[in-house]
């Protein structure tokens, strides 16, 4: 299994366009679907800190993550753009394999 977790602060005002499309049945979510490998995401939101969500996003293995990549890197990076703005910040909190 290899996982990618991501770390979001999302304003109110945004919160509910953020979860729609960072939810396992979201934009992302369908994007995702679309390659071989991908066996689904996951969305947090801090019960302490509500401004603070997490993504999980779990792939068979790496390889199927960087086939994904090559794939569909153009329509990944639109939606990048696209969402640009719904999180005021985000960073990467751990990719790997179990």
């Amino acid at each position: 299994m290899f996982v990618r977790v991501w770390e979001y602060q999302v304003l109110d005002d945004r919160a509910a366009a953020f979860t729609a499309a960072y939810a396992p049945d979201g934009v992302w979510g369908q994007l995702f679907a679309r390659a071989a490998g991908f066996f689904g995401t996951e969305l947090y939101h801090d019960a302490a800190r509500g401004d603070r969500y997490l993504t999980i996003d779990r792939w068979r293995d790496e390889q199927d993550w960087r086939s994904f990549l090559r794939a569909f890197g153009s329509a990944y990076e639109s939606l990048d753009a696209q969402l640009e703005g719904l999180a005021v910040a985000e960073r990467s909190l751990f990719e790997g394999s179990s």
